[in-house]
């Protein structure tokens, strides 16, 4: 084990920027085999998280969203179009600010008659070209770096309203220890929406599954479909469906 090596790998993730297993290599010399052994550990050790091709910090205080919105951008357009396809019209809908949920935007213009309640700047920003659409904006504290509304405040709103699907995202999900977020602040928020809304849809990327952050909030009971990409083992899926989670690949 080259603990050098290692604390290097993590200097290059410290900006919160996602580093493929070719860059890491070049950069220190060695070869992609070594580095990938290298964060196959630091990622037993909840030191980042493993992408396909790659790795991200996982012990950053916060990851700001532009550039998680650049982070497996086809998957989440992908995942936010099938998300698309499972509302209904008249649905009111909860919608959080995560980037994968986000990639729903483009989909919901085609509907007449949605409720739809956000915390999140850039969906309301997508959504501003259609007026057929009902957008209530959550109020609270603005936070600059997820651009968008927490606090006090947005969980009293939450809390006034009954949503018929909540959609979401999470820092992290796993059999182990279910759902999982970077921050109080919003793990506290989606624990809102859970709670208020009759149905609840995971939206996740691979990298994703069986990662967890470092505050645990929900169960996976608390999730009633995950959304995802085709790709992760089959032996996983099988074991989220027995937890009660409906896999839907997109």
């Amino acid at each position: 084990m080259n603990i050098t090596r290692q604390k290097q790998i993590l200097e290059f993730l410290a900006d919160g920027n996602e580093r493929s297993v070719s860059f890491l290599a070049e950069q220190l010399q060695t070869s992609e085999i070594t580095i990938r052994r290298d964060l196959n550990t630091l990622s037993e050790r909840g030191k980042l998280i493993r992408t396909h091709g790659g790795a991200t910090r996982n012990d950053l205080p916060f990851v700001p969203f532009t550039h998680k919105s650049v982070i497996h951008t086809q998957a989440k357009k992908q995942i936010g179009q099938r998300a698309a396809t499972l509302v209904e019209e008249n649905d009111v809908l909860f919608l959080d600010c995560g980037s994968t949920v986000l990639a729903m935007a483009p989909y919901l213009k085609t509907f007449r008659n949605l409720k739809i309640i956000t915390n999140s700047l850039p969906l309301i920003w997508e959504l501003r070209e259609a007026p057929h659409l009902s957008i209530n904006l959550i109020g609270g504290e603005l936070d600059v770096q997820r651009q968008a509304v927490h606090g006090s405040v947005a969980l009293e709103h939450v809390a006034r309203y009954h949503a018929d699907k909540a959609f979401i995202g999470v820092d992290g999900i796993s059999l182990k220890n279910g759902l999982t977020a970077r921050s109080e602040t919003e793990a506290s928020f989606t624990k809102a929406l859970l709670a208020n809304a009759e149905k609840s849809f995971l939206l996740a990327d691979l990298s994703k599954f069986e990662q967890d952050s470092y505050l645990k909030f929900a169960p996976l009971s608390a999730i009633h479909h995950i959304i995802t990409r085709a790709g992760l083992d089959e032996n996983l899926v099988q074991q989220y469906r027995e937890a009660g989670c409906e896999w839907i690949e997109a």
